[in-house]
C-alpha cells in the first residue's frame, strides 16, 4: 500500500465543488475478462453473515450489516465507487459548480433527479420523496442515525418532480459524502404512519433498490428477491439470502461445503485463511477496509475519567504479540482512527510500545494503589471493569483473555460480558450503557475524514445528542476544529486539521487502537461482480451486479 496521490485531491473550495469528491482509494486490480450477465435474474446467492441484520429503515441507527441490507433495498441520490468517485443513482449527475448544481461558495444546491426511478410497489420515485426524507431526518423525535450535515438543509423546494433545490446554513464540505451514504425513504408509506420510529415500513420496507423484500426469519435469514423495474444496472441474481450464522466456526465450515456463497461483513476468522486458501472452488479476497478495531471505553466511566488509567491500559496491552498469535499477521497495525488509504491519514502519530513497567508506574503516580488482592484502587473504587464484543467470535473471545492478562499485570481486574450483536448494538452501545466494547468502527462519512458525529460533544446519544458519540467524548478545542474541518473546502488545509483531530484523539485515548481491519473475504468460484470498496461499510455494495458464471 501506498500513500494516497495528493495531485489527485482539490487545490482549492471552487474545485472540491466543482469536481465532487478527491479522495484516493486502494487501488482495485485490473479486470479480467468475465462472461456476460444474465438476459433475467438468474440463481440465488448465499450471503453468510456472524451477526443479524435487524435495522431495515435505513435512517435510524444500525450497525455494518445491517447497511448491507440497505443497499440492497434502497438507493442513495449518488454513491462513492472503489476509486473515491461519486457515481450518480437516483439523481441524474452529480451536483458542481460545473453543471449548476452548485453555487461557488456551497450554499445553493440544485438536483436534477432520474425521471425512470420506481418503489418497489409501482409508485414513481420523485423529489416529494428526497424532501420528505430529508424533512424527516431533521424531525424532532425521530431516532435518526445522525443529522449531522442534514441539519444544515434550509428552505428545501420541489421544483419539479424530477428536480429539487436547497440552501446551506453554513458551507459544509463532507455533504456530498454524507448524501452518498443517505438513503431515500418513500413519501407515500412513510408519511402515514402515526410514529415513523414504530411504522410497520420498519419491518417489511419498500424501496428503489436492486432487490425487494421476500421474508424474514428472525435468528436465522433475511431473503429478497429481485426488482424487475430497478433503474440501474441489474439485477442479475433472482434471489438473496442472508443467512445468519453467529459461530464463527460453523459460518466458516458451511463455506467450505458449499452452504455459504460469500462469507463477507467480517470475513473469515484469521486462524482459518491458511486453510481456506488451499479450498477447490473457492477464492479469497484480501481487502483492506476503513475499519479500525478498538477498545472503545465510556469515558463517563468512573476509572477512564482518568487520564492515567487510559494510558497504562494502552501501555500494558501487548499489540504485536495479539496481531501475530491470533489474527497471523493479517491486520495492520495503527495508531489513528482513519485507514492508511486516507488522504487525511498521520503517518506520524506516536507508536505505541508495549511497556507494563512504565504503566505501572503511571498508575502509583496518579494514586491507584494495589489492595490484598492485587487489583488497584483509589478513594473506593476497585480499577475493574467489563468489556463486551459479539459472542462466537473466537478472535475476539481470544484477545480478550489475552487483555485480561496484560491488565491484570498492572493491577487491573476485566471482567467479560459478551452478548449477541442483536443486543449489544442496541441501546446498550447507543445509549453508552457499556463500560468497555471490543469493537471494529468505521469512522470515515464514504471517503471523508469528518469524524463530527464520532467526536463532537453534540453527538452524545446518551445526552439527547443525535449522532455516534458512544464513548461520551468532550472536548471544546475538539468541538472548535471539527466545525473549522467541516467548513473547509481546501484540502491540504483540511488534511492539516485533521492531523490535529488525529493527534488529539491518540493523545487523549479516546479510544485504543489496535489494527485497521483487512477482510479475508471467501466467494464461491463462478460469482462474478464481486469488488470490494474501501469507501463502503459492506462489500455488499453492488450485489446488483453480482451474478454466476453459466
Amino acid at each position: 500500500m501506498t500513500e494516497p496521490d495528493s495531485r489527485r485531491t482539490y487545490r482549492s473550495r471552487r474545485e472540491a465543488l466543482a469536481l465532487g469528491l478527491g479522495a484516493a482509494a486502494l487501488a482495485v486490480g485490473g479486470a479480467q475478462a468475465q462472461p456476460r450477465p444474465p438476459q433475467q435474474p438468474k440463481g440465488q446467492v448465499v450471503a453468510g453473515l456472524s451477526q443479524e441484520p435487524t435495522v431495515f429503515n435505513p435512517l435510524m441507527p444500525g450497525s455494518e450489516v445491517d447497511q448491507g441490507v440497505w443497499w440492497q433495498l434502497f438507493s442513495p441520490l449518488w454513491f462513492v465507487d472503489p476509486d473515491g468517485k461519486l457515481v450518480p443513482d437516483l439523481a441524474a449527475e452529480v451536483p458542481s459548480i460545473g453543471n449548476g448544481g452548485l453555487s461557488a461558495d456551497g450554499l445553493s444546491w440544485k438536483i436534477k433527479l432520474r425521471r425512470d426511478a420506481k418503489w418497489h410497489d409501482g409508485t414513481p420515485f420523485t423529489a416529494e420523496d428526497v424532501k420528505y426524507t430529508l424533512d424527516l431526518i431533521n424531525t424532532p423525535g425521530f431516532r435518526v442515525r445522525n443529522r449531522v450535515g442534514h441539519s444544515l438543509v434550509r428552505d428545501i423546494k420541489v421544483v419539479a418532480p424530477d428536480e429539487i433545490h436547497w440552501r446551506m446554513g453554513s458551507a459544509y464540505s463532507p455533504y456530498l459524502s454524507i448524501l452518498a451514504l443517505t438513503f431515500i425513504v418513500p413519501r407515500h408509506i412513510l408519511e402515514k404512519a402515526s410514529d415513523p420510529n414504530t411504522a410497520p415500513f420498519n419491518g417489511a420496507p419498500v424501496g428503489t433498490g436492486p432487490f425487494r423484500w421476500g421474508e424474514r426469519a428472525a435468528g436465522d435469514h433475511l431473503l429478497l428477491r429481485a426488482n424487475t423495474t430497478y433503474h440501474g444496472d441489474g439485477p442479475y441474481l433472482e434471489r438473496v439470502v442472508f443467512k445468519y450464522i453467529p459461530d464463527l466456526t460453523v459460518l466458516y465450515t458451511q463455506f467450505r461445503t458449499g452452504q455459504v456463497d460469500y462469507l463477507g461483513i467480517g470475513g473469515i476468522a484469521a486462524h482459518f485463511v491458511k486453510e481456506a486458501q488451499g479450498l477447490r472452488g473457492r477464492r479469497i479476497s484480501r481487502s483492506p477496509t476503513p475499519f479500525i478495531e478498538h477498545i472503545a471505553l465510556n469515558l463517563e466511566f468512573g476509572p477512564f475519567a482518568d487520564k492515567a488509567v487510559r494510558e497504562a491500559l494502552y501501555l500494558a496491552m501487548n499489540k504485536a504479540a495479539r496481531i501475530d498469535a491470533l489474527y497471523y499477521g493479517l491486520p495492520v497495525p495503527t495508531e489513528s482512527f482513519l485507514p492508511r488509504e486516507s488522504w487525511a491519514y498521520d503517518d506520524g502519530l506516536p507508536a505505541h510500545r508495549h511497556d507494563p513497567a512504565k504503566a505501572n508506574a503511571i498508575l502509583d503516580a496518579a494514586g491507584w494503589a494495589r489492595g490484598a488482592d492485587g487489583i488497584r484502587q483509589k478513594n473506593g473504587m476497585r480499577l475493574e471493569f467489563s468489556n463486551s464484543t459479539t459472542v462466537g467470535n473466537p478472535g475476539r473471545e481470544q484477545s480478550q483473555q489475552l487483555l485480561m492478562q496484560d491488565w491484570r499485570t498492572i493491577g487491573v481486574a476485566l471482567r467479560i460480558n459478551n452478548m449477541p450483536g442483536a443486543v449489544i448494538w442496541g441501546d446498550f452501545w447507543q445509549k453508552s450503557k457499556f463500560e468497555s466494547v471490543m469493537v471494529g468502527s468505521n469512522f470515515m462519512i464514504g471517503n471523508d475524514p469528518d469524524v463530527t458525529p464520532r467526536f463532537a460533544s453534540t453527538a452524545i446519544p446518551a445526552k439527547a445528542g443525535t449522532g455516534l458519540n458512544t464513548s461520551q467524548y468532550q472536548n471544546p478545542e475538539m468541538d472548535r476544529l471539527l466545525a473549522e474541518g467541516a467548513s473547509q473546502f481546501d484540502p491540504q488545509e483540511r488534511k492539516i486539521i485533521y492531523g490535529r483531530i488525529q493527534r488529539i484523539i491518540r493523545d487523549d485515548l479516546v479510544l485504543l487502537p489496535i489494527y485497521q481491519t483487512v477482510l479475508a473475504e471467501g466467494i464461491k468460484d463462478g460469482l462474478q461482480g464481486f469488488q470490494p470498496n474501501i469507501n463502503c461499510s459492506s462489500s455488499c455494495w453492488n450485489m446488483r451486479r453480482w451474478y454466476w458464471a453459466a
